[in-house]
């Protein structure tokens, strides 16, 4: 926003927020209309703040900004409520969909569907879904990510442009999308044709397709993410390991 702007009533999300000079705060946000935004939050760090306690991650806020340039100001913030705060696993899932956004979403590029499909999604995640759940849910969430940023997978034809085949054997290249293999190959990333089909139609019902499922966005998401290291994913793994 090159020129001054003034927004009011603005639906978003915090995603990050980091300290700025002795009192106030930087705050990332994901909004529903204007996307990925940076807003300078004047005071929120002095004790009697009236924002201090708002600007949570993972709560439905209502925010009003001004100003111009890449940073604005944020004018007010209000709690829609709604959401029970999140808790292990769930809040380690959160954090990562947080990072997910604040690395790969441009700022100020609006992407309503998405923007409905997180918020689905912290619901979901607030209200206790189970392991499983939470795996198919977040790779709903990557796979429509990588739509909406332009990178969408084929899934539906290999290569040559043929039908994926349940039964046959591919991997997965970025440039060509699904290589029908000729056996499979202990040493390549092989997915069965039906994890594919899976993936695309959203169904994860089988533990095969979860699992592969899995694997291949993970290799997406490291090449989109030109190999930096996502936080919560390390801190899960720690943990995990503890």
């Amino acid at each position: 926003m090159s020129a001054r702007s003034k927004v009011d009533g603005q639906p978003a999300y915090v995603l990050h927020a980091y300290p700025f000079r002795e009192t106030s705060l930087i705050v990332e946000v994901f909004s529903r209309d204007f996307g990925r935004m940076a807003l300078l939050a004047r005071g929120a760090r002095r004790p009697r703040s009236a924002i201090r306690g708002l600007l949570m991650a993972f709560q439905p806020l209502e925010l009003s900004w001004a100003g111009k340039g890449e940073v604005l100001t944020l004018m007010k913030a209000e709690w829609q409520g709604g959401l029970p705060l999140l808790g292990g696993e769930a809040l380690f899932c959160g954090y990562y969909l947080n990072e997910l956004l604040m690395r790969l979403l441009p700022r100020e590029d609006p992407h309503g569907r998405l923007y409905q499909l997180y918020g689905a999604m912290l619901l979901r995640l607030a209200q206790g879904s189970t392991g499983t759940q939470r795996e198919v849910e977040l790779r709903i969430f990557e796979k429509t990510l990588l739509q909406e940023l332009g990178y969408g997978l084929t899934l539906t034809h290999d290569s040559h442009g043929r039908p994926i085949q349940a039964d046959a054997y591919y991997t997965y290249q970025m440039e060509q999308g699904a290589v029908l293999l000729a056996h499979r190959e202990a040493s390549s990333q092989s997915i069965q044709g039906q994890t594919l089909i899976d993936l695309e139609r959203g169904e994860f019902a089988d533990q095969r397709s979860r699992v592969e499922s899995k694997q291949l966005m993970r290799t997406l998401m490291a090449y989109y993410l030109a190999g930096q290291e996502l936080q919560s994913r390390k801190i899960f793994k720690e943990l995990q390991a503890l």
